[in-house]
């Protein structure tokens, strides 16, 4: 009895498909955050990750902002090999990372190293949001502090793209003493007369933004990423006022003087390659080799 019912079942299934009756497989779908519109997943990768509709710029992964930023094979990354401890021994932690590791592919939220722009010289900086929110821990920190220094003892910009929830909370105190340490590392590779550029994509928020995202000498923002500190209901339960609707995002900040210009994504290589020319990073000539 129950193989003839299963039978009957199987029966019904193929007969649905057969006349068109069972529903066609959902196509993913990526809701933009800003205007609301729905757009395929595989229309959005063509676009670069861009809302056709609002021009939104979607978050990308670390390894898709070092290929449309730096030149073909010129990426070399540093110090990929350090990995966040456990200081606090807080609850799910290590296991948490642990998992964030094996999805990503990533020891933690920040990649850097060195590459050229259209054979201009950089060290790149890119935070990932699908660790942790791209949070600040002791590595993360570590890592930017590690970039500034080599960049003002080898005499290159750094372009930072910035990504971020702000500190991590698992590694407590620790983690806030991250602001404070990759700020003067900024400095002191300002002091080297050395140009930082920053380039802030959605989100950057807290403790990133209240230091060392906020230090660039130039400071570019993707179209409609959020920017700010503090989340939009704490401030207007804070301050007891509506907020406009555009608050915090990036156009909002480029009117009230915060960032220096808004770049589109597909423009942005050629931005800083623009910048880094100007500023006397231009592409070494190669040696001729000797007859």
């Amino acid at each position: 009895m129950a193989n003839t019912n299963m039978l009957e079942d199987l029966f019904k299934t193929v007969t649905k498909r057969f006349n068109g009756d069972e529903p066609e497989p959902a196509v993913p779908m990526f809701k933009c955050p800003r205007c609301g519109i729905s757009t395929p997943q595989k229309k959005m990768t063509e676009l670069g990750k861009v809302c056709p509709n609002c021009k939104y710029h979607a978050r990308l992964t670390a390894a898709e902002r070092i290929a449309i930023t730096a030149d073909a094979d010129s990426f070399e990354e540093f110090y990929a090999d350090l990995c966040s401890a456990d200081p606090l021994e807080f609850p799910g932690y290590a296991e948490k990372v642990t998992e964030l590791q094996a999805k990503t592919g990533l020891n933690d939220a920040v990649v850097t190293g060195k590459c050229t722009i259209k054979g201009s010289p950089a060290m790149l900086l890119v935070m990932d949001s699908r660790f942790m929110m791209a949070s600040m821990g002791s590595v993360a920190g570590e890592k930017i502090t590690r970039t500034f220094e080599y960049a003002a003892e080898h005499k290159l910009p750094v372009v930072a793209f910035t990504a971020s929830g702000g500190a991590r909370m698992q590694e407590g105190i620790i983690s806030l003493m991250q602001m404070a340490k990759t700020s003067a590392a900024v400095q002191m590779h300002s002091e080297a007369g050395q140009l930082y550029i920053t380039v802030m994509t959605d989100p950057t928020t807290g403790g990133v933004t209240a230091s060392f995202a906020s230090l660039g000498d130039i400071i570019i923002a993707e179209p409609k990423v959020l920017i700010g500190f503090a989340g939009r209901r704490v401030i207007e339960g804070t301050i007891k006022q509506h907020l406009p609707d555009d608050f915090q995002l990036a156009e909002f900040q480029l009117e009230h003087g915060y960032v220096d210009m808004i770049v589109h994504r597909k423009k942005m290589r050629s931005t800083l390659s623009h910048l880094l020319k100007l500023h006397g990073y231009a592409a070494q000539p190669k040696k001729q080799e000797e007859c």
